[in-house]
C-alpha cells in the first residue's frame, strides 16, 4: 500500500495571522515575510504530526492510494478519514496499461473513522496479476481552516507555537500534553484482525 498526497495545502488557507496573534509577535518589520515563511513551516509540521497521530486529514486535498491486493474483496477500509469522494478506481496491469473502472461497480461509505470502498452487488474490481489498483481520493474536514473542528484547529496552533518556541532547542521532541489531550480523542482505536 502506498498513499501519496497529490496537492499540498495552499499557504493562503493556513492561519498565519492567528499564529502570530497567539505568539504575540510584533508586525511591521522588514523581515515580516521571512517570519511568515517560518510560521508556515511550523504550521505545516504541526498539521503533519497531528494527521499522522490521528489518521485524519485536516485540510481537504487529493490523495492517491495504490494497492497490490484488496484486504477484503467486498469492502476495503481506507487508511485515512474523512474521505469526501472517490474520484476514480484505476486498474494497472503489469505492463503499465491503465483501465478506469466503471463507477457503477463501487461506492464510498463515508465515515469519520473508517471510510470504505465497497463493491456494488459483487466484488471490487479485480487487481490484475502482478499489477495494482490506484484509487483517487479527496479527503479532509474541508477546504478552509474554518472547516476544522475547533479543538483540532486549536491543537494545531498550540503545536505550531510549541515548534516555534523550541526551534533552537534540539532536545525537545515530545508532543506537549495539552496537544495530546486534545487530539487523542480523534484517534481511531483499531482492534482485531480486520483492523
Amino acid at each position: 500500500m502506498m498513499l501519496v498526497e497529490e496537492n499540498p495545502v495552499s499557504d493562503a488557507v493556513l492561519p498565519v495571522a492567528q499564529l502570530k496573534e497567539y505568539l504575540r509577535l510584533a508586525t511591521g518589520f522588514a523581515d515580516d515575510a521571512d517570519q511568515d515563511a517560518a510560521l508556515l513551516r511550523h504550521l505545516r509540521a504541526a498539521m503533519a504530526v497531528i494527521e499522522a497521530r490521528i489518521g485524519k486529514i485536516l485540510i481537504e486535498r487529493d490523495f492517491t492510494l495504490t494497492l497490490h491486493r484488496w484486504r477484503d474483496p467486498v469492502r476495503h477500509l481506507l487508511p485515512i478519514a474523512p474521505v469526501n469522494a472517490i474520484v476514480h478506481v484505476t486498474q494497472i496491469a503489469h505492463d503499465g496499461v491503465e483501465t478506469i473502472t466503471n463507477p457503477d461497480r463501487w461506492y464510498l461509505v463515508p465515515d469519520t473513522a473508517r471510510p470504505a470502498l465497497v463493491a456494488k452487488g459483487g466484488i471490487l474490481p479485480m487487481i490484475p496479476p502482478h499489477g495494482a489498483v490506484r484509487i483517487g481520493l479527496m479527503a479532509g474536514f474541508g477546504p478552509e481552516w474554518s472547516d476544522l473542528p475547533a479543538d483540532l484547529a486549536q491543537a494545531s496552533l498550540l503545536l505550531a507555537a510549541h515548534h516555534y518556541d523550541a526551534r533552537y532547542d534540539t532536545t525537545i521532541a515530545a508532543m506537549p500534553a495539552s496537544v495530546t489531550a486534545i487530539v487523542d480523542r480523534f484517534r481511531d482505536l483499531r482492534l482485531g484482525a480486520r483492523a
